[in-house]
């Protein structure tokens, strides 16, 4: 059964790496006890420092499963707290496989939506300071994904996260993945996940540039 393991939120600081180096991010995150309320744009208190990458509405929500947690734990050789991906949403017996790209979910009383799968960035490098941790994620699989709130609402972590329909595509967030950082011109597999209104902006406009792309080479 799907579960909440815990809500998280954090505020931008700086984050120190490389010994004498830091940059400034919420990555970090912080489980929450009691109700949290989400709004249209994230979770009350929750912030993120670069809003050209993160937050907006279609990265409403950040989601990380901590099924994940023993496999990072014995590949970084360290233990692991829900939060530590940066997400909003630790899950449990949810994977990337499972969830498809606009399935609706209900968690309290907030409704949400799977958008996009989520981008591994450099900072996950310096968090967990493992070079290849970025490259180990998109390779994995192990990404997490983005849920976009369609209905705002009181929420808390014993709340069942609960499917409340299915996207009929059957597009799921592994099958994103593959198609962003494997199987990237295969034209058919480009139209059909484009045809999906659920798919956050950011994501179509990388998927539409190589759709062009790969049709002006068929020609």
């Amino acid at each position: 059964m799907r579960s909440i393991v815990s809500i998280n939120i954090g505020k931008p600081f700086k984050v120190q790496y490389d010994m004498d180096r830091n940059f400034r991010s919420a990555i970090q995150k912080r489980p929450v006890t009691g109700k949290t309320y989400l709004d249209f744009l994230g979770f009350e208190g929750d912030q993120v420092a670069d809003l050209r990458y993160h937050g907006g509405r279609d990265k409403a929500v950040c989601v990380y499963s901590v099924d994940h947690f023993p496999f990072w734990e014995k590949e970084l050789s360290q233990s692991l707290s829900p939060g530590a991906f940066g997400e909003n949403l630790t899950l449990k017996n949810v994977n990337e496989h499972e969830v498809r790209i606009g399935d609706i979910f209900k968690i309290g009383e907030a409704e949400v939506q799977c958008s996009q799968p989520r981008q591994p960035c450099h900072k996950l490098n310096k968090v967990f300071n493992y070079q290849k941790m970025a490259c180990r994620v998109q390779t994995t699989g192990y990404s997490g994904f983005y849920m976009r709130v369609l209905k705002p609402g009181w929420l808390q972590s014993s709340d069942p996260f609960e499917l409340l329909k299915p996207d009929p595509h059957g597009i799921s967030v592994d099958d994103a993945n593959r198609l962003m950082h494997e199987d990237k011109k295969n034209s058919s597999k480009l139209k059909k996940i484009l045809s999906l209104e659920a798919l956050s902006q950011e994501w179509r406009d990388i998927y539409e540039k190589r759709l062009n792309v790969a049709l002006k080479i068929l020609k």
